[in-house]
């Protein structure tokens, strides 16, 4: 693969209680590990930055085969939900649910495009078969 864009980010501190920075300063944030992982939360988290984005490069690929397709998306919305939990061999795993909003569509016509955008998004193409994803529509 030849790179058309690198994002580069630089993690210091504590890991899930330290810092994240990305190269060019856009990305400059405190993480905490959440309450519900026994932390004191306060910050945001791995699971937070997969999800925000994981929902942006699928909606970006929702709009273009929706476009593709004729559809008009100007409304559409994508919500990521990433889960962490045990992988059941003393590791963690992730868990993704995309949830496809496309005001204006049918529900068929909507899944349709989810299942389109699904194929050609990249973090899908990284991901699929490495974690679970629930590609629904709302």
């Amino acid at each position: 693969m030849t790179a058309l864009y690198t994002a580069r980010a630089t993690s210091t501190g504590d890991g899930r209680g330290g810092r994240t920075r990305s190269s060019d300063g856009a990305v400059d944030l405190d993480l905490a590990i959440p309450e519900e992982m026994g932390g004191e939360g306060g910050g945001s988290n791995p699971e937070q930055l997969f999800a925000a984005g994981y929902s942006a490069c699928f909606h970006s690929a929702l709009k273009l085969v929706a476009r593709k397709a004729g559809v008009d998306a100007g409304g559409a919305s994508v919500t990521a939900e990433v889960g962490i939990g045990s992988n059941g061999q003393g590791g963690y795993a992730l868990g993704v649910a995309l949830v496809v909003d496309v005001p204006g569509a049918s529900k068929q016509q909507a899944q349709q495009l989810a299942e389109d955008a699904d194929a050609v998004c990249p973090y899908s193409n990284a991901v699929r078969g490495n974690i679970d994803i629930d590609v629904r529509v709302a």
